[in-house]
């Protein structure tokens, strides 16, 4: 804590106490004023003296901007889409400087932030970067911001930042707290504002999860109930999000008593807090429930451990809305996904299994943050290896859910696409499990709201639609009217195999001399796919008119492409009219 002294308070008390007098001052000889403005000149005047004492009682305290938003600490990265409190405190912290701010009026000013990553915020970064350049960019070879609130910034935020919370405040932000079971806190919630019709992820309600200090807890799932004046048809699905804004499981429809519970299962480490949110999927067309005003409450907490906090948490109250027209983001067959039904042996590599290609509209450009895939076959996560989703010719890596079914790709800073351009991306593996013969695959995406998209004008997460209306099934690739939104095809995988001996051309007939070692005398060819093969015995017989007792040859070996011994030296005996070398 800052320690004011003695002096300096009393300038302090004394300027505020000389301003109270100057207040009494113009309410007595208010009535001489010779003019309203003559007045109001000499309040304004004192305004801001009164607003110039105050920053000054700020600074020697040990107050200004920074700390309003400080002790906190980034340890996540941000982009277009996320919520939660590391959003709400990043734009605190921006408007904190007049060069970073977020927005001068309205929403995302100061005063009217809200846990919404969207472009406001990236705006916000942006000028952050270019204004640290040097401690920001520099060490990732940039030199204009980009808007990316990944590991450079964050660092640098950082470091700017007090870092001495007292420990377990409640304030999701990652305080290692003692005690038994869970704690379930409020977080900063999201400001009230529109809900759009066909929007996606639009945040309702974020709450945080501390597990105590005797062990690590899993959440299971989260049941919610929709409050408010409004209709459950409103939403299309709810899903809840991690504090990176990663779907948690899939998208789930509000049951007749207004509830659903989402999520899957989270584990959280001991004395840990994760940050949570829940949002609503809208509807596309919302014209019948225009104006009304929707909340969604979480009243539930599944899991096997002890749970404290108040239940239930409420967050905003959105208001439905029909008109305001988002981006637009279709979807059609990748031109890298195989579209057959196909069989490969284990030990293929690099296999593109599925793949979509994602087009933008007119009305705004958009960014793909995210994509889940759903591996509905027989095999397991063991069975594929370098699971990595790819981009532009760039791979990114993949995240697989604790069941072991889903693959996510969260891609840093979003992929961006100007008005009507497109992206394709794949899926790709390899095949790698020693028992995964005769097992399937298959690369769904569940929902259309899997793929997440924001637009760049508003930055709402944006509905992807697709036009096909195909029914699920193992022959090809379609997107479906039902479940899944996207029908990958299905991949069989084949033990090994080894395709039929034949002769090698690289090595050429020719006469054999007598008495001289080390004769080539024929080679062949085969390949073995999938499983690793073990060669016991192979027997080669030399047909010879000639020859007693050993035959013919003697040191007989059998080399391999590069010229190393793979077997040998034996003689060869006859048997017969022929002679035999067995290896």
């Amino acid at each position: 804590m800052s320690i004011v002294n003695n002096s300096t308070a009393a300038k302090l008390a004394a300027g505020l106490i000389g301003l109270a007098m100057a207040f009494s001052f113009v309410g007595a000889t208010s009535a001489q004023a010779q003019t309203v403005e003559d007045l109001t000149a000499q309040i304004n005047a004192l305004l801001e003296t009164i607003a110039q004492l105050q920053a000054d009682l700020a600074v020697l305290s040990g107050g200004g901007s920074t700390s309003a938003v400080c002790p906190y600490t980034w340890t996540v990265n941000l982009t277009n889409g996320s919520t939660g409190a590391d959003v709400l405190n990043l734009q605190k912290f921006l408007n904190s400087d007049s060069a970073t701010q977020v927005a001068a009026s309205g929403v995302g000013s100061s005063g009217n932030e809200t846990d919404f990553f969207g472009s406001l915020t990236r705006g916000g970064v942006t000028k952050f970067q270019d204004k640290y350049a040097t401690e920001v960019l520099t060490p990732v070879g940039l030199s204009a911001g980009t808007g990316y609130f990944g590991p450079s910034t964050r660092a640098h935020i950082n470091s700017l930042c007090t870092t001495s919370a007292p420990s377990g405040d409640g304030d999701g932000d990652g305080d290692v707290v003692s005690g038994t079971g869970m704690t379930v806190l409020a977080g900063v919630q999201p400001a009230n504002t529109l809900a759009p019709q066909s929007a996606a992820r639009v945040p309702f309600t974020t709450f945080s999860v501390t597990a105590g200090s005797d062990g690590d807890v899993v959440m299971d799932s989260v049941t919610v109930e929709r409050t408010g004046l409004a209709n459950d048809s409103a939403f299309a699905g709810i899903v809840l999000l991690d504090g990176s804004g990663v779907q948690l499981g899939t998208a789930k429809v509000l049951n007749s008593s207004h509830q659903v519970k989402v999520g899957e299962a989270v584990t959280i480490p001991s004395g840990q807090t994760r940050n949570f949110t829940i949002a609503g999927n809208m509807a596309t067309d919302l014209t019948a429930r225009a104006g009304e005003v929707a909340s969604l409450s979480v009243i539930g907490i599944n899991t096997s451990a002890t749970v404290s906090g108040s239940l239930p948490i409420t967050g905003a109250a959105h208001t439905i809305n029909a008109s305001l027209v988002l981006g637009t983001a279709a979807a059609t067959l990748s031109s890298f996904d195989p579209n057959t039904s196909s069989t490969k042996e284990i030990g293929v590599t690099a296999y593109k299994f599925s793949g979509v290609k994602i087009d933008a509209g007119s009305s705004e450009k958009i960014r793909i943050q995210s994509i889940k895939w759903n591996q509905t076959g027989s095999v397991s996560g063991l069975d594929l290896g370098n699971v990595v989703v790819v981009a532009d010719g760039v791979e990114f890596p993949t995240t697989l859910s604790a069941d072991g079914n889903f693959y996510t790709t969260v891609f840093p800073g979003g992929l961006l696409i100007d008005k009507g351009f497109s992206k394709d991306i794949y899926i790709k593996a390899d095949i790698v499990g020693s028992n995964s013969a005769g097992r399937t695959a298959v690369f769904d995406i569940d929902e259309s709201t899997d793929i997440f998209v924001t637009g760049e004008l508003y930055g709402y997460g944006i509905t992807v639609t697709q036009s096909q209306n195909g029914v699920a099934s193992d022959s090809a690739s379609q997107f479906t009217s039902g479940t899944p939104f996207f029908d990958g095809s299905l991949v069989t995988i084949s033990a090994g195999t080894a395709t039929s001996i034949g002769k090698s051309n690289s090595v050429p007939a020719q006469n054999i001399a007598v008495n001289v070692p080390s004769q080539v005398l024929g080679g062949f060819e085969t390949d073995f796919k999938g499983e690793a093969v073990t060669v016991q015995t192979m027997i080669f017989e030399i047909a010879s008119t000639t020859g007693t007792g050993t035959g013919l040859l003697t040191n007989v070996t059998l080399v391999d492409e590069s010229g190393a011994v793979v077997s040998g030296p034996f003689d060869a005996v006859r048997s017969g009219s022929n002679q035999t070398v067995t290896f």
